[in-house]
């Protein structure tokens, strides 16, 4: 059976200034594309099982860039709704809720019916996507590859190693990087994670 290969888009503004960004559909930045046509490598000369993107401008892009044809967007690959926390950065937060923390705490309800999201609900979320990843991944033949955005492919990182979902503050993860979620002995592992493009650690 292949392996989950996850694709987080590359840069936006907003990501390089640290403000949280969920439905605010922002495009890549100059550099954000050029990061993306970066990961071509990766995957030239590849099939895939199946291509998934988040239904966001951002990580579509991405997934063109990087030569990741015939992918199909899937709604479930959202960014974490960060409510009222949208555009924000958490060094902002903290000058008045010093103690807050994203992976614990949520956010509070945002406007434009975006009432926020709570980590439990992120994990059914990306316990749904790991679902359709399986079969999938059982259907073969290949690699089922997912791009999407930082907090929610964390998460889904947790959740696939049986940890809770807010167990996503572990793995940092940078703008257009490639990591590979294996299996060894029937278990799930990571073999490879945070790959900016042109690594060959990544293959």
């Amino acid at each position: 059976m292949g392996d989950l290969i996850l694709v987080r888009h590359g840069e936006t503004e907003w990501s390089l200034s640290g403000r949280h960004t969920s439905w605010t559909d922002l495009p890549l930045t100059p550099h954000g594309e050029e990061q993306a046509k970066s990961l071509a490598r990766f995957f030239a000369g590849q099939s895939f099982a199946r291509v998934l993107t988040s239904p966001l401008g951002r990580a579509v892009r991405t997934a063109e860039l990087a030569g990741l044809t015939g992918a199909v967007t899937d709604p479930d690959l959202h960014e974490w709704d960060y409510g009222g926390y949208e555009g924000v950065t958490t060094r902002a937060i903290h000058g008045t809720r010093p103690d807050w923390v994203l992976w614990t705490d949520g956010v509070p309800p945002g406007p434009d019916g975006h009432r926020g999201e709570s980590p439990r609900e992120i994990g059914e979320r990306a316990d749904r996507v790991l679902t359709r990843v399986d079969a999938a991944l059982a259907e073969g033949p290949g690699d089922v590859v997912l791009v999407a955005h930082a907090h929610f492919l964390r998460v889904l990182t947790a959740r696939r190693l049986g940890l809770p979902a807010e167990s996503g503050r572990l793995f940092q993860l940078a703008t257009a990087t490639v990591s590979r979620l294996s299996t060894e002995h029937g278990a799930p592992v990571i073999a490879t994670w945070n790959q900016p493009g042109g690594s060959p650690a990544a293959h």
